[in-house]
């Protein structure tokens, strides 16, 4: 069959490019029957390629005929489209790894997808990556996208993107650039003065987490105080259970307890509503964490909610998620006399952080301390605390690694180790900000 010229140098056109990008070179493609020569006349539009070369040619580069030839391949695209989409169902049902694989199965065969179909299973991939705790991996996908001219400011999109952004430079202890892209952010809404929608009140309560983290809760409050009234506006339970949920967390900072509370509670109630299982389980772990930091702590119902957290979690959270929530379990044991079930949540905690040296590592590590020491292992106790301050000098200073050596000092005090006990009070001093007197110095005395 005779093909038009324009045929003939699609088909060329398309050869090259999946050429390139499997890396291939035109040696590659040939065979006994097909020379290098001809590979390059088919690619310059100069020769129209028969079936049976065609069907080769297709193998070799991992497409259809169909595609090579007309540039469509309906059944190709159809198939890709159905692993995106298995790709979201998968990522929303924590099953991060299979998410994560079938996003990069589909992008594979990019050519074949539109421009927005693409973007959905990068956007995917990054945020598999996250969940996965492969920040890096995460913040250069994310970044990329963000800043392509095809992210439209204000748009969904665009928001949800910088959400992502702000979490994994957070997580990643990038403390000052997640403020920096959550405040540029909010400013640019700011200046289209557009509708507040949910994507939008996700971005702020973010950056009031971010605010947090960084130490900075006189500015969360700030942003907190600001969101809220907004949030009422905009009738949606989503929204005001974001905001609800980081004001919570901003005012536990502070030390107001009681207020943290009344705030997690009404987030609990906005979210009871929502289908998203890991939100509602994220929130139970921080009410049942703030009851036992109350002044007549329920510990009956804290582990219930815990435990109901959990169970939530084991299915669609994080392995992090899961060994905060293992930690504040094993608080509860401490505080009801269990340690050795103390002991068993607090090493499942240090199992799921994979030893790895963050904060929230070192808390297990100190609540499996204080078990050890409860339960009369004074020396497993020691030789765990002193484990846990030597994990810390490997962990960026932040207002939750100070929280961290408070705790330890409590540890060492309450078991005769006065000496330290100060030492790890000091540090925790230090770490907010707060020195000692210069080496040296000496009492200026009064005549």
């Amino acid at each position: 069959m005779e093909r038009s010229q324009s045929e003939t140098s699609g088909i060329g056109q398309r050869l090259r490019k999946l050429r390139l990008e499997k890396g291939l070179n035109q040696q590659d493609l040939a065979s006994a029957d097909i020379s290098v020569s001809y590979v390059s006349l088919i690619e310059t539009g100069k020769r129209a390629p028969s079936e049976a070369v065609l069907k080769f040619l297709a193998e070799r580069v991992g497409c259809s005929v169909e595609y090579l030839r007309t540039g469509r391949d309906d059944a190709r695209v159809k198939e890709l489209e159905l692993k995106i989409a298995f790709g979201d169902m998968a990522l929303r049902n924590g099953a991060n790894g299979e998410a994560l694989q079938s996003y990069s199965e589909a992008l594979a065969s990019a050519p074949f997808l539109g421009e927005a179909m693409i973007r959905r299973a990068r956007t995917g991939q990054a945020m598999a990556f996250e969940k996965l705790g492969r920040l890096e991996a995460a913040i250069q996908l994310l970044t990329s996208l963000f800043e392509d001219p095809g992210t439209v400011v204000g748009s969904a999109e665009w928001a949800q993107l910088a959400v992502a952004l702000c979490r994994c430079h957070r997580e990643s202890a990038n403390h000052l650039l997640s403020v920096e892209i959550g405040e540029k952010a909010m400013r640019e809404l700011d200046t289209l003065g557009m509708e507040v929608t949910d994507d939008h009140m996700q971005l702020g309560a973010t950056l009031i987490d971010c605010y947090r983290v960084r130490g900075d809760l006189a500015q969360a409050h700030v942003v907190a105080s600001r969101l809220m009234p907004l949030a009422e506006e905009t009738g949606s339970r989503v929204a005001r259970g974001s905001v609800y949920w980081n004001a919570a967390l901003v005012a536990k900072s502070q030390g107001r307890t009681s207020e943290a509370l009344a705030l997690t509670e009404r987030a609990l109630i906005m979210m009871a509503e929502t289908d998203n299982v890991r939100h509602q389980s994220l929130l139970k772990t921080v009410y049942g964490t703030l009851m036992l930091e109350s002044a007549n702590p329920d510990l009956e119902r804290a582990r219930t909610l815990l435990a109901e957290a959990q169970q939530g979690l084991l299915e669609v959270g994080t392995s992090s998620e899961q060994a905060f929530c293992e930690t504040s379990l094993a608080q509860v044991s401490v505080r009801d006399g269990q340690f050795e079930a103390a002991v068993a949540h607090a090493s499942r905690a240090l199992g799921l952080f994979r030893n790895e040296p963050r904060w929230e590592s070192a808390k297990a590590r100190t609540v499996l301390a204080q078990a050890q020491f409860r339960s009369g292992d004074g020396v497993t106790g020691e030789a765990t605390l002193n484990a846990v301050e030597r994990q810390l000098t490997q962990i960026p200073v932040t207002r939750s690694t100070a929280e961290v050596w408070r705790y330890i000092g409590d540890v060492w005090k309450e078991n005769g180790h006065p000496s330290e006990a100060m030492e790890a009070y000091q540090r925790a001093l230090t770490e907010v900000g707060l020195r000692g007197l210069p080496a040296g110095s000496t009492a200026v005395t009064r005549s």
